[in-house]
């Protein structure tokens, strides 16, 4: 007989947790798609630069319909702009979830993904040019027009500026010897050249062999600083990760490590069409608008990539958190200069293309002197508008000279000579 309690009667045969548990169930069930809206409204929101995600299936349209190939370069161009933003904003989303230890891992998967896919795309058609500029011109643009923007945001609103100069110093010095890697093949390929009896063939084959080997060893000095900032030496990365920190409190609340999983893998396989679609039109846009591939890939492809990446350093140094601006611009040219380079040699032994180090002299040297000047800039772990106005400005040069830059200068390897080394070997 059932009894009182908190003067209501029950039935005895009431199911009081089961319905609970199917209510809840039936609750979840229709809030789903309310939250899912949601997630997709604020990753929308997250930037303003997403109002351009219109031209990525326009982009992707006028490709599989083979538009003209200026149309299918200019609309592909601009879509991968908003998708870069997306990347970006997935990756510092999941990176605030993970911890520090795998949010490096994160970050140095796919911060620079935009390069590397474009790159991926570029090198399995053959385009070792393009491959090549693209990876000069993203550590060039950031460590010269990321850097001086920065410095330039931040002495707006102080005179100068103060930053961990260990920090700066040490990538700044890891940056030195990446320009080293360079430096070496391209000197040795002119005295090799020069002096070889034996023709192109064999001089092509030792820098290959050069390459590779190089490419194994940057890729270990890169994992041996993973190690050293987020194990070893952390401490010295105080200021940096304070500042991370405090980001992270405004930045990792809106998507959930799988929602950002999803966002990631979603992303990524948007970029990589439209960086299909964009490689195959740069033959086509190069003839009739009458610029280099090494422009084009050198500085047109790494603005579009590193845009977000661009914003989001200027912002912060314009907040005072310039140990944070420096790590983004000069840490995104060392993961190039020390990760995504060496890898795509690595990845061109595998497939048998004929990616090496070994740039053309001038840009091995423009690639020198520019470290050269970042690390004189950096040395006293101070800035001010006038080093941001300095950088920027050795960016425009740069930028100038490469416009007139031809592609069929000497001093590149053959590379219908190095193929015939891959078929017969």
């Amino acid at each position: 007989m059932p009894g009182p309690s908190n003067g209501r009667l029950y039935n005895e045969t009431t199911p009081l947790i089961g319905r609970t548990q199917n209510h809840e169930d039936e609750s979840r069930f229709k809030t789903l798609p309310k939250h899912v809206i949601h997630l997709f409204y604020a990753t929308l929101a997250s930037n303003y630069v997403n109002v351009f995600l219109i031209f990525v299936p326009i982009g992707i349209i006028a490709g599989a319909l083979k538009w003209n190939p200026t149309a299918v370069f200019v609309l592909n161009f601009i879509a991968i702009i908003p998708l870069a933003a997306l990347l970006s904003f997935a990756t510092e989303e999941l990176s605030a979830k993970l911890g520090q230890t795998l949010g490096g891992l994160m970050n140095a998967t796919f911060g620079n993904a935009v390069e590397l896919i474009v790159s991926i795309v570029a090198l399995k058609e053959g385009e070792i040019r393009i491959v090549q500029a693209s990876m000069l011109g993203s550590i060039l643009s950031n460590i010269l027009l990321v850097l001086g923007c920065c410095f330039l945001a931040g002495g707006i609103r102080e005179q100068e500026r103060s930053f961990n100069e260990t920090v700066a110093s040490t990538m700044s010095s890891l940056m030195a010897v990446a320009s080293a890697s360079l430096i070496i093949p391209a000197t040795l390929y002119a005295v090799m050249h020069s002096d070889s009896k034996k023709g192109n063939l064999e001089t092509d084959k030792n820098i290959l062999v050069l390459s590779h080997g190089t490419a194994i060893i940057l890729l270990i000095l890169y994992v041996m600083y993973l190690y050293f900032q987020l194990y070893s030496h952390h401490n010295l990365f105080a200021d940096v990760e304070n500042q991370e920190g405090g980001a992270e409190e405004e930045d990792g609340q809106i998507l959930s490590p799988v929602a950002a999983g999803v966002a990631l893998v979603l992303v990524t396989l948007l970029v990589a069409v439209c960086a299909e679609y964009l490689v195959d039109s740069i033959d086509s846009i190069v003839e009739s608008a009458h610029i280099s591939k090494t422009f084009v890939g050198l500085i047109l492809i790494p603005i579009v990539g590193n845009a977000a990446e661009h914003v989001t350093a200027v912002i912060c140094a314009y907040k005072g958190k310039m140990d944070l601006a420096i790590n983004v611009a000069i840490g995104s040219s060392m993961q190039i200069a020390l990760f995504v380079t060496p890898f795509l040699v690595i990845l061109g032994w595998i497939v048998g293309q004929p990616m090496t180090l070994h740039f053309q002299g001038f840009e091995t040297m423009v690639f020198f002197i520019s470290v050269l000047i970042v690390n004189y800039l950096i040395q006293d772990g101070k800035s001010n508008y006038l080093e941001g106005a300095m950088c920027i400005g050795i960016y425009a040069i740069i930028a100038l000279a490469f416009y007139i830059y031809p592609d069929n200068v000497a001093g590149d390897i053959t590379v219908d000579v190095v193929k015939r080394f891959f078929a017969t070997s």
